[in-house]
């Protein structure tokens, strides 16, 4: 089994440094025009189906990649992004930062001291959901989702918890070693025998330099 998985396209709370999460934010006309360029250079990779986090940013981008392809697009919570809570909607980064970014900025610049906000998530409660969903497919990879390729769509969180734990490494601390996954960078895993090995990661088919998320 071989699985394409993908961040979502810009937003226009990406390109303001303001915080999503589980906020439910449709891509941005440059986020659709990097989806179609990834949508081009994956026009010859095969698909038989796709899962997709149920966030509008998410499933655009795959609703994009897909084209017309006739393949399931399955909703999958386990892949949606990270909750933030009542830091969703703040600004973090520039000039014009929010009050409550300093404590939000942990996220990022030291994951093993931030303290998510009541009804956020935690990095562990995303380890532990995204880590259920590679479980099962790696499951599955056994009986009914052998030889597939599968197109995975979801958040730069999500998908740094998933290449997380395939390359063995949970740790919160060490989140963000290999740093945000650039918008519609896609990165190839093989699955087989059950076990999940890196092909090839953060590859880019757009021309355009995407500049990534800081902090400060």
């Amino acid at each position: 089994m071989m699985l394409y998985i993908v961040r979502h396209g810009e937003t226009d709370w990406n390109r303001k440094h303001r915080v999503q999460g589980h906020t439910d934010i449709p891509l941005n006309d440059y986020g659709r025009h990097l989806a179609r360029e990834t949508a081009e250079g994956m026009k010859d990779v095969k698909i038989d189906m796709a899962f997709t986090s149920p966030l509008l940013r998410a499933r655009e981008t795959a609703q994009i990649i897909l084209g017309e392809r006739d393949v399931p697009l399955i909703d999958e919570p386990r892949i949606q992004e990270i909750g933030f809570g009542c830091y969703e909607g703040v600004l973090s980064g520039g000039e014009c930062r929010s009050p409550e970014s300093e404590a939000f900025d942990l996220f990022f610049t030291d994951t093993g001291n931030y303290l998510p906000p009541e009804g956020a998530e935690s990095v562990e409660d995303l380890y532990a959901r995204t880590g259920e969903f590679l479980r099962e497919l790696s499951d599955r990879e056994k009986t009914d989702l052998a030889e597939k390729s599968i197109l995975i769509s979801t958040h730069g969180a999500a998908m740094t918890a998933i290449l997380n734990r395939i390359r063995g490494n949970v740790s919160v601390s060490g989140f963000w070693k290999n740093e945000v996954p650039p918008n519609c960078s896609v990165t190839m895993v093989r699955v087989s025998g059950g076990q999940m090995e890196i092909v090839k990661e953060g590859m880019i088919f757009y021309r355009e330099k995407v500049k990534k998320w800081k902090t400060v």
